[in-house]
């Protein structure tokens, strides 16, 4: 059935107060998700002058995401439309339809410098519904055309679709791509990640974009303490990683910010009722694991790197994502802090 064809749901509309408003969509290719389709004002989002990014630059073409991933740092921004960061997250999708024609007048401005824009900083641009609206090809488009540099970051297999545009456009600019995927065995990634393709379906994504000739960095973040963090679980990783043909890795232990720590730690209670107890001691002093852990898992970490070939020539866009502590050359045993 084609997309315009499907309900449009005023009742849900009216529930949320949205600048910008076009209308709600519900389809049942998407069951229990609506889709709030507004009209933006802007499409390029200034990254705040005290953030650890190393960019300044970013485009969502949508807020809350399909992929459903409990650890979402990105939950809490759901707050501020008046929606709660667990399941409206998940199923009340904001899609900025025009971002593409304001993205096109905003790089058209004399004002604009053509510095680094990333996308997938908050939501995933290639996620289910991608397919629907095709916001992406116009995007890459715009942005090589205007000599500006982007990176993207995705678990989307769609991005396939769009490997020819990247192969041009990095022949105009530089062009970052990189996949997320930090676990490999199936049955606990879709339990923490159900909305997302399983590891194969990403690993055969990282072959693409190599066999395509572009450089694919992978961000194996977040690891989950006591979950995916042991040698034997990084060592499988990173030999996947490097089979599929990676061309490096930055890990880094999960954050639990305000929003994505409430949901995570219900997840927990449900699903491993005995580690709330100790993700409350390890994360005791804030969003961050203790800095022990970190270092505990950068080093186990970095003989998995060693291990498969990894080196240290990773895209200077990428590394600064990771937050793990700097690697020391002896490995010690993993502190008892749970």
């Amino acid at each position: 059935m084609r997309w315009e064809q499907q309900k449009l749901d005023d009742d849900g509309a009216a529930l949320l107060s949205l600048r910008g408003m076009i209308r709600t969509v519900t389809t049942p290719d998407f069951e229990g998700v609506s889709f709030h389709e507004i009209a933006c004002r802007t499409a390029l989002n200034k990254v705040p002058v005290q953030s650890s990014m190393p960019f300044r630059w970013t485009i969502n073409t949508t807020r809350g995401c399909l992929h459903r991933c409990v650890y979402c740092f990105a939950r809490k921004t759901h707050e501020y439309l008046d929606l709660d960061a667990g399941r409206d997250f998940d199923t009340q999708i904001i899609v900025k339809t025009n971002v593409v024609q304001v993205l096109r007048a905003e790089l058209a401005k004399p004002s604009w410098s053509r510095e680094h824009v990333a996308l997938g900083t908050n939501s995933d641009p290639y996620m289910r519904a991608e397919g629907r609206y095709r916001l992406m090809p116009g995007i890459i488009t715009a942005l090589a055309e205007s000599g500006t540099p982007f990176s993207i970051l995705t678990k989307g297999p769609l991005l396939r679709r769009d490997l020819p545009l990247l192969k041009e456009a990095a022949q105009q600019v530089s062009v970052s791509v990189a996949v997320s995927l930090a676990m490999v065995t199936p049955e606990l990634q879709q339990a923490v990640e159900p909305g997302t393709p399983d590891p194969r379906a990403r690993l055969g994504l990282i072959g693409a974009i190599a066999d395509a000739g572009l450089d694919c960095q992978v961000l194996a973040m977040p690891i989950l303490p006591r979950l995916t963090d042991s040698q034997e679980h990084l060592d499988a990783l990173h030999g996947a990683l490097a089979e599929a043909g990676a061309r490096d890795v930055t890990t880094g232990a999960l954050h639990l910010r305000p929003g994505a720590r409430e949901w995570f730690l219900a997840w927990l209670a449900a699903h491993r009722p005995h580690l709330v107890g100790p993700y409350r001691r390890l994360y005791r002093g804030g969003s961050y694991a203790h800095s022990d852990y970190r270092r505990s898992l950068a080093r186990r970490a970095a003989l998995a790197r060693e291990r498969h070939g990894f080196g240290d020539g990773a895209d200077p866009m990428w590394r600064g994502r990771s937050t793990p502590e700097p690697v020391v050359s002896e490995v010690g045993p993993q502190p008892a802090l749970f």
